[in-house]
């Protein structure tokens, strides 16, 4: 005789069939999906909405990864655990800088900068707490236009306008700053400065495309490079020039908070096509010239060193300058011997600007190596918080004496995706041609995903672009334009040292520990790309403190890309939902059943004094 079935086992195999049923939709609707996307058939419309169906399959509230795709860090809080909002931080911490406050900078030495470098606060003395943006706060000028003219209210200090008065560095207007792109070096302007240079060094056909500006107070030398397509990377130190590095920034050129002091720059060997230092108070024949040996570890061979002002030209100068001519003229013969140590070949002085050029290889420089102590060529990349050595940085190896050394440069734009000497080389372990090739497809179709969300990521609504894990510099290569300018950050921590490589394609960057706040001001960055980073740090340091460091750094109405896994972005979106940023997240471009998400984020406006709800809409 026939029996009935348990309900509870009806219920089951309902249960089950209806998981089938979902499970052969989205897998219908993701192999419809590809069919579109790859350009074949006449129903492209159809596809089109059958491919959005599927996507939205892959945010059905019963598809459980937490239990399949690795280990869930003890950095990131139970999912089960309710995280409080995250309180706003006092009026006092506007223009917090963790890293660089002026307080902490006091109780170190002096001596040789020390006091200007980096030094961070411990964990305890970490602040919990959103950096707010000042009363009146407004987004800035699009390019170029923000060139020249900056809110007051972005950085409401006076102090430049005094005391460069003369000087023509920046002006006070009613309620903005005027940048008139003046200098100390360049009265008559940095267009007129820029063309002298130009009249020695290949600025314009692209051979010179990156560039580094020791102690650039506005960046107007960065700022106005960018016409002849040279991308700067400035930096000045948080003292009492207050804000220089701020409004660089606020201007929309590439700045950092740095300085030469005891430790090395935080930049690979070979990176720069040309340095410079107009009036920048270094103290170049120093300490056995240590400084120009670290000059010279960054430059590319056959790049060059311009240095304006102080001591050159010292003869008709020392009065002006209030300096004993004796002092002066001791400090150029130290700097004029160092240069030789070097191998640098000097090619210009004419008023106050000389100019040299490091020679392409070392056959030239032979003789030298007798004289001067070599470093272990396996430190050259090896800089994060490591102190200077004074030795010279060793050339790579050539064949013949017409060859350069680290390979030729194609000129830019077409260096940017030929294939990078280091990788062609072999230089760079695990990575090959065939991978360089395929990294940069892979991330034309990524950024081609992020416009179907983000639909003006390159239209000149962002400026200021970090990317904290470039890896290849692949991402910063697919966006880039006249209109944008991408910080590459190779977190120190990364499994391979792409940073070289960054600069090979004439992308710009730096080492970082995201473990630690960016030497950077708060609300620089117009939009933050991160691929990979909490999967990077989830045993290393707590994803919050990271959030509020991208939110520091982040502008008001600033937009976030994080790529991840879905287990680690889910937690990192229940932190960003109590941090008054709008979360969306989105499936991977080749569909839902991918582990890999994309978590998009909007930071909200707000200002000093302004309590509202942080949760996320």
């Amino acid at each position: 005789m026939a029996t009935k079935g348990n309900p509870g086992d009806n219920r089951s195999r309902i249960s089950l069939s209806s998981l089938l049923i979902v499970a052969g939709l989205c897998c219908s609707f993701y192999v419809l999906g590809v069919w579109h996307r790859s350009g074949f058939g006449k129903g492209d419309s159809i596809a089109l909405e059958i491919t959005k169906k599927a996507e939205d399959c892959g945010v059905l509230p019963n598809l459980e990864y937490e239990t399949h795709h690795g280990n869930q860090s003890t950095s990131f809080d139970d999912p089960k655990q309710d995280i409080k909002e995250i309180d706003p931080c006092g009026e006092q911490y506007v223009d917090y800088t963790p890293c660089h406050d002026q307080m902490r900078a006091m109780t170190f030495p002096r001596e040789n900068m020390n006091y200007r470098e980096r030094h961070c606060p411990p964990d305890e003395e970490k602040l919990h707490c959103l950096i707010p943006a000042p009363k009146g706060y407004v987004t800035p000028f699009s390019w170029p236009k923000s060139r020249d003219y900056v809110p007051f209210a972005n950085a409401p200090h006076k102090s430049l306008t005094v005391e460069k008065a003369v000087q023509n560095w920046v002006q006070y207007e009613g309620n903005v700053f005027r940048f008139p792109g003046g200098g100390t070096q360049f009265p008559n302007g940095a267009d007129a400065y820029i063309d002298q240079l130009a009249s020695v060094i290949p600025i314009e056909n692209g051979t010179v495309r990156t560039a580094l500006d020791t102690g650039c107070g506005v960046a107007s030398w960065g700022a106005y490079l960018f016409k002849k397509n040279v991308l700067t990377m400035s930096f000045a130190p948080r003292d009492s020039h207050e804000a220089q590095v701020q409004f660089a920034l606020e201007r929309g050129v590439p700045a950092v908070i740095g300085v030469l002091g005891t430790i090395k720059l935080p930049y690979p060997s070979r990176a720069f096509d040309m340095a410079h230092c107009s009036r920048c108070l270094i103290p170049w024949g120093a300490n056995d010239g240590l400084y120009m040996m670290e000059v010279d570890r960054v430059l590319k061979p056959g790049g060059y060193w311009v240095l304006s002002g102080p001591p050159i030209n010292w003869r008709v100068n020392y009065q002006a300058w209030q300096r004993p001519k004796e002092e002066l003229e001791e400090e150029q013969r130290k700097i004029e011997e160092m240069a030789e140590l070097l191998c640098w070949e000097k090619k210009h002085e004419k008023g106050e600007i000389a100019i040299w050029r490091k020679r392409v290889n070392n056959e030239y420089c032979r003789e030298r190596d007798s004289r001067v102590t070599l470093c272990e060529s396996s430190n050259a990349e090896n800089v994060w918080y490591k102190k200077m050595e004074a030795c010279v940085t060793p050339y790579p190896e050539t064949t013949n004496s017409d060859e350069v050394a680290g390979g030729e440069l194609r000129p830019f734009p077409v260096r940017l995706n030929t294939v990078p000497p280091r990788i062609a080389s072999g230089s760079v372990p695990g990575l090959s041609v065939e991978s360089f090739k395929e990294e940069n497809n892979l991330w034309n179709k990524h950024v081609n995903s992020y416009k179907r969300v983000n639909k003006i990521l390159d239209n000149g609504r962002y400026r200021n672009i970090m990317d904290m894990n470039a890896g290849l510099g692949s991402f910063a290569a697919v966006i880039e334009s006249p209109k944008l300018w991408v910080m590459n950050v190779v977190p120190t921590i990364a499994e391979q040292d792409t940073l070289g490589v960054v600069y090979e394609r004439g992308l710009i960057g730096i080492y970082h520990d995201w473990c630690e706040a960016f030497s950077t001001y708060p609300r620089t960055y117009d939009l933050i790309h991160a691929n990979g980073v909490f999967s990077l740090y989830k045993d290393k340091c707590n994803a919050e403190d990271i959030l509020l460091e991208m939110d520091r750094i982040l502008r008001p109405e600033g937009a976030v890309i994080l790529r991840d896994n879905v287990d680690v972005l889910t937690q990192v979106k229940r932190i960003a939902t109590t941090m008054r940023w709008k979360t969306k997240m989105v499936d991977h471009e080749d569909g839902p059943l991918i582990p890999e998400k994309v978590l998009f984020a909007v930071k909200r406006y707000w200002v000093v004094g302004d309590n509202n709800s942080t949760a996320s809409d």
